[in-house]
């Protein structure tokens, strides 16, 4: 076989995810509250439109979740030998990103570096000027003053199949609603374009055909020159957005598993049982929220690469080695994050409490723990789910910021922490070199936006006080 699969830790837990969703949706489909509930989130315009955004950053980070290794050439007879780099699928699909390298750094579209070098012209002699680019519109040839004329007919035409691939899945939808539509309505498609469907379906359609008409012409244009420029080392911006997009949503959602039974657990056992069960669990989240947090997490981060400093025949590969650290930031960020929701699940407990139906299982001698599953912690979970959306946004935010105060994920993984971080110093050259710091900040603006938009339309769904 020409390759070796390679199963990071990491890896396991995001397709445990994918798996723990498949069976949330079987066990929502048999619950008509949920279902209902649910219902009413797909009803909601700016949730599927953002749900939309968050499913392609989903795939992303899913196609950067299969890794594994190229076996290197050797003689026949010879134990199979494999490379030491861990690729994953998604850089076999963006190989081209991943291997057109620039000397150093490049503007976007740009066919010339960004720097001015010594250079011997025949026939002219030694000058100074912006070398040509490598890779960056090759196929320009020595027509570079035709690059917007290239760049327009190009994303046209794309953008004109992108339009015609939008419709096929027009056609499909319409289809798909149509068959439960009675005799004499309207066509399918029109019911979908005006919003007359009990799902959102002109939502994510609409938001559909805009990320196919941005992203389709982008990635077309990816394979002639550097949309987004390159950094440094001469490395296409675009290739490290999407290798961050892994690293932000492993930190969202492996870092909820953490916090999530803590939370909710202590939160729940405080509210309900009170008394000296309650002065311990809020003198221990009072005592954990007295230490700043960006110490906390530094000193925890340190003290685990020491670890891992001291045990390099743990890991074979650097990817294993980055893979551990980054799940380590995630406990210890869960560690420290758990306080928020325990606080507000206990101030939410105490009111239940005292509600007369709950008085009334107490009466009948129904115990403590029967009564926190069956009334309380269904009370509680609109709370927890709106909580923990919420809480994605902010751990990809707080990622960021760990990574650019050098407290982050290991310096050889992409995040877009590590992009703003780089780009630090890129702000200070003269000129200015703008591009990495804009694509990572614009990417992780869109999928906290979106996060944040679809957190508000779970929470419309969710709360029995707006339902």
């Amino acid at each position: 076989m020409g390759f070796q699969f390679v199963v990071l830790w990491s890896d396991v837990l995001v397709w445990l995810l994918v798996l723990a969703g498949v069976a949330l949706g079987v066990v929502i489909s048999r619950n008509p509250p949920l279902r209902s509930a649910w219902q009413r989130v797909g009803a909601n315009r700016v949730g599927m439109a953002s749900a939309t955004v968050l499913a392609a950053f989903v795939l992303v980070g899913l196609l950067d979740s299969v890794h594994y290794r190229l076996a290197l050439d050797g003689k026949p007879g010879e134990k199979t030998r494999y490379a030491i780099e861990v690729l994953s699928v998604l850089d076999t699909m963006a190989a081209p990103l991943r291997s057109r390298n620039e000397k150093t750094y490049s503007a976007p579209f740009a066919t010339r570096l960004y720097a001015k070098e010594t250079m011997d012209v025949p026939g002219v002699g030694t000058v100074r000027d912006y070398p040509r680019l490598k890779h960056g519109g090759k196929h320009l040839g020595e027509r570079e003053d035709e690059v917007a004329a290239d760049v327009a007919f190009t994303a046209f035409r794309m953008a004109v199949l992108a339009f015609i691939g939008w419709l096929g899945v027009l056609a499909l939808t319409s289809l798909h609603v149509g068959r439960s539509a009675a005799p004499g309505e309207a066509p399918a498609w029109q019911k979908i374009l005006r919003g007359d469907t009990a799902f959102a379906w002109n939502a994510v359609l609409i938001t559909l055909l805009l990320m196919l008409l941005l992203l389709v012409p982008l990635f077309a244009l990816a394979g002639q020159y550097h949309v987004f420029g390159t950094d440094k080392v001469g490395q296409d911006v675009l290739y490290q957005i999407l290798k961050s997009v892994r690293t932000g949503l492993i930190i969202g959602l492996v870092t909820t598993l953490v916090l999530l039974p803590v939370a909710v657990g202590l939160g729940i056992v405080a509210g309900y049982f009170r008394g000296w069960v309650d002065d311990l669990i809020q003198y221990l989240y009072t005592v954990l929220n007295s230490i700043p947090g960006v110490l906390l997490i530094a000193a925890a981060v340190l003290m685990m690469q020491v670890v891992i400093d001291s045990h390099p025949q743990w890991f074979s590969t650097a990817a294993e080695r980055a893979d551990l650290r980054l799940l380590a930031l995630c406990f210890i960020l869960g560690i420290t994050s758990w306080t928020g929701l325990c606080r507000l699940l206990r101030g939410e407990t105490l009111k239940l409490r005292e509600l007369e139906y709950i008085q009334a299982a107490q009466a009948f001698g129904v115990s403590n723990g029967r009564i926190i599953v069956r009334h309380i912690l269904p009370n509680l979970m609109h709370i927890v789910i709106i909580a923990l959306v919420m809480d994605f946004s902010g751990l990809v935010l707080a990622e960021a910021v760990l990574s650019y105060v050098g407290i982050g994920v290991d310096p050889t993984m992409t995040s877009f922490g590590t992009m703003i971080n780089n780009a630090r110093m890129e702000l200070g050259r003269e000129p200015v070199v703008w591009w990495s710091l804009a694509a990572a900040f614009s990417a992780m603006f869109i999928l906290v936006l979106a996060a944040n938009l679809f957190a508000d339309a779970i929470r419309d769904a969710f709360d029995p006080r707006l339902a």
